[in-house]
């Protein structure tokens, strides 16, 4: 009676509620990725990854819920065993795919997806996110994996707004913007004090910058919340001492790309949305016209100074 005890004890535990709500986070460079969806709304997530084939059963969300403290974020029940911890049993054989070819909004990082009799959309996107900032090379395991996230949405995507203009004597390409859900600022309501989320509602803006002084190619330049309040933020590409924890590489130069890009992932089980561009040469009348536009992205919040 222990060891059966012990092993149900093991078959819930690969029953999870979502952690954090956002387009989940299912699996780490995964590869030959596969998505079904019953009519009962349950997908089953198909991949290869740490040498095995993986079944993985996701359900129960859609959407997301606008910031509200206190209150929990949308968010999937995940069984890794395929169905076995919920159901004593694995789907994958005579599972009956309800889920059409995809019709949804095209999305950054997509592998696949599909769509509903009922409209709603479901996605698989892949990209990474735990890269270093400031240009560095991955040195720890986890921070140059590709992520697969999944989603399952109706309506409107998130709305990830971004501009570039100049800052300090106009050396410095400056990036401001903001990220709205349905017309709602996306943010939350605690951080760590080195920026990271501590509830289901925060969000990190990662920002790449392509053919940098960090080298060819796309490199993660920075990562930072948006604003509480607001959805707001702003970030200078200034020169950059590394971060406490970092490797002992001097002073990083300015990270002025080619282009940047920026990525967000998306509030409950909404996708992740990206913006990608390029920066100006400077411009007195457009930097006028983009002190006004700062003024009305901040609105009340004061955290972000109009350069």
């Amino acid at each position: 009676m222990r060891r059966l005890a012990l092993v149900f004890g093991l078959l819930a535990a690969l029953v999870l509620p979502a952690g954090a709500g956002a387009s989940q986070l299912i699996a780490r460079d995964a590869k030959d990725v596969t998505l079904r969806v019953n009519a009962r709304g349950q997908a089953l997530v198909g991949y290869h990854a740490k040498g095995k084939r993986w079944t993985v059963l996701a359900w129960g969300a859609i959407n997301a819920r606008h910031p509200a403290p206190g209150q929990p974020q949308v968010a999937f029940r995940v069984d890794y065993s395929g169905g076995w911890a919920t159901y004593r049993r694995t789907l994958a054989r005579g599972f009956r795919n309800a889920c059409r070819p995809y019709t949804g909004p095209t999305l950054a990082w997509f592998v696949t997806g599909c769509t509903m009799p009922d409209g709603s959309h479901w996605a698989l996107q892949a990209w990474q996110r735990g890269l270093p900032n400031l240009g560095l090379d991955p040195w720890k395991p986890l921070q140059g994996s590709v992520e697969l996230r999944l989603s399952h949405w109706t309506g409107e995507l998130p709305k990830l707004e971004i501009w570039t203009n100049w800052a300090y004597s106009k050396r410095f390409d400056h990036l401001f913007g903001r990220i709205t859900y349905l017309g709602q600022p996306v943010y939350g309501f605690l951080a760590s004090s080195k920026g990271v989320p501590g509830d289901a509602f925060g969000r990190n803006v990662y920002v790449d910058t392509f053919n940098s002084a960090y080298g060819p190619g796309w490199k993660r330049e920075n990562s930072f919340l948006s604003h509480r309040g607001t959805g707001a933020f702003c970030y200078g590409l200034y020169p950059h001492d590394p971060y406490p924890g970092y490797p002992a590489v001097g002073r990083r130069p300015p990270g002025k790309g080619e282009r940047y890009r920026a990525t967000v992932v998306g509030p409950g089980v909404v996708p992740d949305v990206s913006w990608e561009g390029a920066p100006a040469a400077y411009d007195e009348a457009l930097d006028r016209q983009l002190l006004d536009t700062q003024r009305a992205v901040y609105g009340p919040d004061t955290r972000c100074k109009p350069l």
